[in-house]
């Protein structure tokens, strides 16, 4: 567990870009490598513009459990915005708030991790509105049980899952747990939960089913046994009521309008508390990464000694 919890940033801002231009490849590259061996990057408020008069008019927003799902996700590649009801003023400009946000945060990432830049896949944004704590969804549904990212429809193939996200409150702290970082995790528990199996690729029809289905594109189709593992790995720590509660615990506390970055496949994380959280995903391509043995298909593949993206 990194001490302290988090790394502060405090050689790039956004008015400023990076204080001193001459090291900026260098700083860039260690951030990469920082966040690739399980740390999080932490600003102390926006790193990238986002004006105070979009803060507000989601603030301003009558949120309510029956409104939505989970939250409010935003596909930039289509422009698409889901989980939010209104008129459609209320909708046009929410959907312009979130493309706004969006792009203003790749364009963050491209300046401040340069080895990355251009080298992801854009992936959704979203907007957490609701109190996370106390809230009863179902078990593999739940923020509040440490787990790792996985995503059921958007399988990543080994790519990894980069998350921005900033604490929009105006008064409240987000409040996280974290535990052991993903390497430690997969020595304890990854055959426990069934990497030797999916290692070995499954039957042969089951493999057959899965090539049609990529080629048909459905979901889950292009899964790759890696992807298969990070799911079930997502639900067995969720399930692990033992591990939920005797592995070591430590809080973080998110002040209001802090920003944070972390690569969520390898950080297990829970949320524990917190209200209006805006979050964008990149995919960063296993190519791009500075230290690609702490990446969580190399971390397995060297445990079961075989490939996993194919």
């Amino acid at each position: 567990m990194p001490s302290p919890p988090w790394i502060p940033v405090n050689d790039f801002a956004l008015a400023t870009g990076w204080l001193d231009a001459s090291q900026s490849n260098e700083r860039a590259r260690w951030y990469c490598e920082q966040l690739e061996e399980g740390q999080i990057l932490f600003f102390q408020t926006f790193p990238y513009d986002f004006p105070e008069h979009d803060r507000q008019f989601i603030l301003s927003q009558r949120w309510a459990e029956a409104r939505l799902h989970k939250n409010v996700s935003y596909r930039p590649t289509q422009d698409v915005l889901r989980g939010f009801s209104g008129d459609e003023p209320s909708l046009s400009e929410m959907r312009r708030v979130m493309r706004s946000y969006s792009a203003q945060v790749i364009q963050f990432l491209a300046r401040f991790l340069l080895p990355y830049a251009g080298r992801w896949s854009l992936d959704f944004a979203s907007f957490r509105p609701l109190e996370e704590e106390g809230r009863q969804l179902p078990l593999h549904k739940r923020n509040d049980l440490l787990h790792v990212d996985a995503f059921p429809s958007r399988p990543t193939r080994g790519s990894r899952i980069l998350r921005v996200f900033t604490n929009l409150h105006p008064t409240k702290a987000r409040v996280w747990l974290t535990t052991d970082r993903f390497g430690e995790l997969a020595k304890r528990f990854a055959f426990e939960a069934g990497l030797p199996q999916l290692a070995g690729g499954g039957s042969f029809l089951r493999r057959k089913l899965l090539r049609l289905g990529r080629a048909f594109g459905f979901p889950g189709g292009d899964r790759s046994p890696y992807d298969r593992f990070m799911l079930r790995f997502h639900d067995y720590l969720k399930e692990n009521s033992a591990f939920q509660a005797d592995c070591p615990k430590y809080k973080l506390e998110f002040p209001p309008l802090a920003t944070w970055l972390v690569f969520s496949d390898g950080v297990p994380h829970a949320v524990v508390s917190g209200q209006f959280a805006l979050e964008q995903t990149v995919l960063v391509h296993p190519s791009a990464l500075v230290a690609p043995q702490h990446s969580p298909i190399r971390v397995l593949e060297s445990l079961c000694g075989c490939p996993l993206s194919g």
